[in-house]
């Protein structure tokens, strides 16, 4: 059952509600329920015919509450009690009688009450700062753990906001823009290469690990459409292990066949080596290449040689090292050959992710139409940042922002619009899901939730995301309450659909504790215990990963082919691979790949209650536990926690006056006693 509005629309309501009860529901409950509950008797204790009067008979809304929970539940009557079952159309009567009449529900004018404003937790805005910016930002580092309500992290009344965290909002604010909205409208092309781009001419080696001692030349080709000048940059490493090398060489660089530089290389424990030049190229293939020429090392005659062949213009000499046991070379890694061009302004482009937050292109040139942009760009932004069309009144203040860094501030158009971009971020109309109050309507009515917040509330329940654009669009029309079902479906059938599953099988189940919970595999499985592929018995965190992905997969199967729910509990076929099914006991599975697997007629598995995720997570580090796992049963499955334990009892005071030793009367020894001396029988 959802949330019961428990207020009595009209006091008019009152006297129906008491007529209704003597006369629908007083002998349901005679036939059914006084024999625990009436007549005297008050097992539980709970009496349902002892009221003082009517008023207070309708005032009792925790009872009636229980009770319809628990008749629709079938607990009430209990099986072992003679007194049958109430048929569908009984309980319907009773249910009727509490929704509407006892707690005065009006389905024809619904009150919702007040909405908790729901502060996005950390994976909600993760979720959404993806798809708002393009940028993965890492929440779960960047900020704190959330707190928990009823075993899920995404409770409105838990989420409060401290002032660390309020900090830590706007620092992210600050990075998320930083990295991902651009600060100018055109910049110079880029391409980067790294040093496993660079091959070996004739062998199966790569830039990123070259050797001094061994000759080698690798190469990187590219092409290039414009005849411009261009900027090449080389970042390369020289390092040596921790012992020295005497080994040492020359390192040349060349652009198509031209020498660019060339340095003699020798033992060092880091160096780094960096050229930069500009070129002149023609459109067409451009090969860059590097030469690793070994030398000799400083001080031996080879090496005289080559400096005498240096001296006299001759080429270099390649020398040939000796071998030396134990000894390493001196390594040297291309990290990256950077290409900038063409350079002249004409050719530049639109930098990265420019046309995603700036898609007409550069600002206009004059201050009112940069104005104008601003304003379109910062309303589209603005609405999807808070859900919800923004107002006018926030658009002008948030182009107010950014004016002062484009115009007052000397910076790019680009910047000033991030600036603003950084105040809807840091605003509470993102941070939270408010969901202002429906207007009552003429004559003290209600309205129905609008339908900007009815996406809200869809999306971050099966994405933990915002609203995509067909969301937006259905609500803007109108259309997104009538066509609720064909979104549900669509939603869950998008990839984005994962995060529910992932976040609620890891909070309802708890299935994300398996990975971290302290399992003694040895001792808790003891003599059942099944090895793996090597004979050993583990319980490591690949398979804990396994275990999870189990439950995810189930309950995702469930889902989308719209199962009933009572596989939950009992179903015929669970997901396993060779090595899961070998730990379940499961014959004829192999392969690593999880999959649904019928499973055998005699077989214990089926439902959530039977997988490893479950019973791990309700388990001692040693040994199964009863106790959890009823608990987890009534808690997650039943939706009937037990009651909190009795208040712990107060300790004794301790006595204030002091207890002497009781004196005990000394029974005299047999001859002693004045009956003994005279010859007569003793009692004592």
């Amino acid at each position: 059952m959802g949330t019961v509005v428990m207020g009595f629309a009209q006091s008019e309501t009152r006297p129906t509600a008491a007529a209704n009860f003597h006369a629908k529901i007083e002998p349901l409950l005679s036939k059914y329920c006084y024999d625990c509950h009436g007549n005297g008797l008050n097992k539980g204790g709970l009496t349902l015919d002892d009221f003082g009067s009517d008023a207070e008979m309708l005032d009792q809304r925790t009872v009636w509450l229980a009770a319809l929970k628990n008749v629709r539940a079938g607990l009430m009557p209990p099986l072992e009690e003679d007194v049958g079952r109430p048929g569908a159309a009984e309980i319907t009567t009773l249910a009727n009688w509490i929704k509407y009449d006892a707690f005065g529900i009006d389905p024809n004018d619904p009150d919702p009450g007040r909405v908790t404003a729901r502060r996005l937790n950390r994976v909600e805005y993760r979720n959404t700062i993806r798809d708002l910016m393009g940028y993965d930002f890492n929440s779960e580092v960047e900020f704190p753990p959330d707190d928990s309500g009823n075993g899920f992290d995404n409770n409105g009344d838990v989420l409060t906001i401290s002032p660390l965290l309020l900090e830590k909002y706007l620092a992210a604010a600050e990075s998320i823009v930083e990295h991902a909205v651009p600060k100018v409208a055109r910049v110079v092309r880029e391409r980067v290469f790294s040093g496993k781009e660079f091959r070996a001419e004739k062998s199966s080696g790569s830039g990123d690990q070259l050797n001094a001692r061994r000759a080698a030349t690798v190469t990187r080709s590219f092409t290039v459409d414009q005849a411009d000048r261009y900027q090449v940059t080389f970042e390369l490493e020289a390092r040596g292990s921790f012992d020295f090398d005497p080994s040492r060489c020359r390192l040349i660089g060349r652009v198509n066949g031209e020498e660019k530089f060339a340095e003699d290389i020798a033992w060092t424990e880091r160096r780094p080596i960096r050229h930069e030049f500009e070129v002149a190229w023609q459109p067409g293939k451009q090969v860059v290449s590097f030469e690793v020429v070994p030398l000799p090392p400083a001080g031996s005659p080879e090496a005289e040689g080559v400096a005498g062949n240096a001296a006299a213009g001759r080429a270099p000499t390649v020398a040939r090292p000796r071998n030396v046991p134990g000894a390493t070379s001196v390594s040297l890694r291309i990290n990256t050959v950077t290409v900038r061009g063409p350079l002249s302004p004409e050719h530049w482009l639109p930098p990265e992710n420019h046309d995603r937050f700036f898609p007409a292109g550069a600002a206009p040139a004059d201050d009112a139409g940069r104005d104008r942009y601003a304003a379109d760009l910062l309303r589209t932004f603005a609405t999807r940042a808070f859900r919800r069309p923004v107002e006018e009144a926030k658009v002008v203040q948030l182009v107010g922002v950014a004016r002062q860094v484009y115009t007052e501030g000397g910076g790019t158009f680009e910047e000033g619009v991030g600036r603003a971009m950084m105040a809807v971020l840091a605003s509470p109309r993102f941070l939270f899901r408010v969901e202002a109050p429906p207007p009552a309507a003429v004559g003290g009515g209600h309205v129905l939730l609008d339908e900007f917040s009815l996406a809200t509330r869809l999306s971050y329940f099966l994405w933990s995301s915002m609203p995509d654009d067909a969301l937006f669009r259905a609500a803007e029309r109108g259309e997104l309450r009538r066509t609720l079902g064909a979104q549900v479906d669509r939603m869950i059938k998008d990839p984005k659909s994962q995060a529910f599953v992932r976040n609620f099988t890891g909070q309802w189940l708890q299935a994300r504790d398996v990975e971290f919970v302290p399992i003694n595999a040895r001792i808790a499985l003891g003599a059942d215990a099944r090895p793996n592929r090597d004979g050993r018995v583990e319980f490591d965190s690949a398979f804990r990963k396994l275990m999870r992905s189990e439950t995810e997969m189930f309950f995702d199967h469930v889902i989308r082919e719209d199962r009933s729910v009572l596989e939950f509990v009992d179903s015929d076929y669970a997901f396993v691979n060779e090595r899961l099914a070998t730990h379940y006991g499961i014959p004829g599975v192999s392969g690593d790949s999880l999959r649904l697997v019928t499973l055998p007629p005699d077989s214990p598995r089926g439902g959530v209650l039977t997988q490893g995720t479950v019973l791990a997570v309700t388990s001692n580090p040693t040994r199964t536990s009863p106790v959890k796992r009823g608990l987890f049963i009534l808690e997650n499955i039943l939706g009937m926690p037990p009651p909190p334990p009795p208040p712990p009892r107060p300790q004794q005071q301790a006595a204030k006056k002091e207890i002497k030793k009781k004196q005990t009367k000394q029974t005299p020894k047999r001859g002693r006693h004045p009956a003994h001396q005279q010859g007569k029988k003793c009692h004592t």
